[in-house]
């Protein structure tokens, strides 16, 4: 890794704080840029880091945001709204149709992992560790409001772990308690991002593996099922992890039956992180008769925990949901909905999101992992300051939202230079990357990918529909947000073009950058 130190970083800190200082009309801080071997960080100190604020777009106005691969950052311009009719030169007119409405947005974030706690642990000044955290979910940051949890140990720790592990056999599992990667990183990790939070933290929480000695194999990893005399103690062992967060303060609000069951559920398939396989008769009667009345039943504290299936690649939604459901609708009492990852994207079309929820009204898909320099043709995994990086991320947010998906979560929220910590020496990128012996970290093109998203898509938003006409390469997505505004995110992977926006009568020229990413919001003034 090539990380180019500038020199004379103090100076470079001084100037830049100057004109934030004296810059009356635009209080946010500028990135201060770094460049890399493939493109440029934004560099966070305990002194320094940027920030940005949404800009409330008064009548007769837009407010715009570019990130590029050229190095905008959150670029804002305010801009004026035309009346249709008017002289303009665009040649690609995005039309927004605000009363064709789609699905209802539930929100956006990232994974807190072991590995993100010990991270943002590592960052020993407590400046530095509240930069990071107002990044990632405060108002002067990407407001994220949902945030995913492993439940015990992941491929992301430093050890192989659950709750319970011992003794073994417990079928009442009279030991649980938390760890203290619960107490030393993950629920301080989520407490300060509530305390700075917009809007309620949602958390999905998901089990990579139980304890071995409830499992087939007795493994963390590896193929595996649950041993069925031990069904209705895995259904008490989620229900004793929502107690002990709830005594934390810290509700759950969806539970995933097992994170990525497919690893462990054939053979042939080459993986060694913590995982557990299931079949399809065995999740319906873990569903009907253990996990759905445990939550359910009268006397439970967790009755409107969203259960929540799949929790896997894409194609595995037809396992985990379309064959579930239709082979065992009284499934359907319990379940909420099913969850999707980003990897292996380019073997199913996205359509099969929004198809599988044809028939089931209140049923949702949301894509919980993404990450970049995860797959095995990966060479690089750690790629500082990569544009295709957020290309990757902009698009597959697009493509998922375009297709129903509720929400959309990023993986680990920080790693280290090398890509981790991981027990199982697995390496792999995220949107921001901490070098604590540095006392810095660094926002990647990723970071900014999401928030084009996440900042100005809050919770309650609807997915609105939108008519590009004359040819265009770039793509887009539109939102009516609860605050009466319409927010259209523009992604351009390739030259500089000309794009009229128009919302009723009123009409947005812009310029949109080669190669960049562009939040636009403007009044829904019809």
């Amino acid at each position: 890794m090539d990380l180019r130190a500038p020199c004379c970083t103090v100076i470079i800190i001084a100037i830049i704080a100057v004109i934030w200082i004296t810059a009356a009309e635009n209080t946010d801080r500028p990135c201060m840029a770094r460049s890399t071997v493939n493109g440029s960080v934004c560099v966070c100190t305990a002194a320094y880091c940027d920030t940005i604020t949404r800009t409330v777009p008064l009548s007769g106005s837009y407010v715009s945001y570019i990130s590029s691969e050229a190095g905008l950052r959150f670029h804002k311009t305010i801009g004026k709204l035309y009346k249709h009719g008017q002289d303009v030169t665009s040649e690609a007119t995005i039309e927004i149709d605000v009363t064709t409405k789609y699905q209802t947005i539930e929100g956006f974030g990232g994974a807190v992992t072991d590995a993100a706690g010990i991270n943002w642990q590592n960052l020993t000044d407590p400046r530095l560790k509240r930069h990071l955290i107002q990044s990632y979910c405060s108002e002067l940051g990407l407001q994220y409001n949902m945030l995913r949890v492993p439940i015990g140990g992941s491929d992301f720790s430093t050890r192989g772990y659950a709750y319970n592990d011992l003794p073994e056999h417990d079928v009442n599992i009279a030991n649980f308690t938390l760890e203290h990667e619960d107490y030393e990183y993950k629920i301080p990790m989520i407490e300060a991002c509530m305390e700075v939070a917009t809007a309620p933290i949602e958390i999905i929480a998901a089990t990579w593996s139980p304890p071995i000695w409830m499992k087939t194999n007795d493994e963390f990893s590896g193929n595996s099922r649950l041993h069925k005399k031990y069904m209705q103690t895995y259904a008490d062992y989620h229900y004793k992890f929502l107690e002990k967060y709830a005594e934390a303060g810290i509700p759950v609000w969806g539970l995933s039956i097992t994170n990525e069951p497919l690893h462990s559920s054939i053979n042939y398939i080459p993986a060694n992180i913590n995982s557990l396989g299931w079949n399809m008769d065995d999740m319906r009667d873990y569903i009907m008769e253990n996990l759905g009345p445990t939550l359910r039943n009268n006397n439970s504290m967790f009755k409107d925990v969203k259960i929540i299936t799949g929790d896997d690649l894409r194609f595995t939604i037809i396992l985990y949901w379309n064959m579930l459901v239709l082979v065992y609708p009284e499934t359907m009492q319990y379940l909420d909905g099913v969850a999707v990852h980003y990897y292996m994207n380019a073997y199913t079309p996205p359509t099969i999101l929004s198809q599988a929820m044809e028939n089931y009204p209140g049923k949702f898909v949301i894509s919980t992992e993404i990450s970049a320099g995860a797959m095995p043709t990966d060479t690089v995994k750690v790629n500082l300051g990569a544009w295709d990086r957020a290309e990757l991320y902009a698009g597959d947010i697009i493509e998922n939202l375009s297709n129903n998906v509720i929400g959309y979560l990023d993986w680990n929220m920080c790693l280290n230079t090398d890509g981790g910590p991981s027990w199982i020496d697995s390496s792999i990128d995220s949107a921001i990357i901490v070098n604590a012996t540095a006392g810095e970290f660094y926002k990647q093109p990723m970071f900014y990918a999401m928030g084009h998203f996440s900042k100005f898509v809050p919770r309650g938003s609807r997915r609105v529909k939108t008519t590009v006409t004359n040819e265009t390469s770039i793509q887009n997505i539109a939102f009516l947000t609860p605050n009466d505004t319409v927010v259209v995110v523009i992604f351009n992977k390739g030259s500089e073009e000309k794009v009229r926006l128009r919302l009723g009568a009123n009409e947005a020229e812009l310029s949109i950058e080669a190669k960049s990413i562009t939040t636009v919001e403007m009044p829904n003034e019809l």
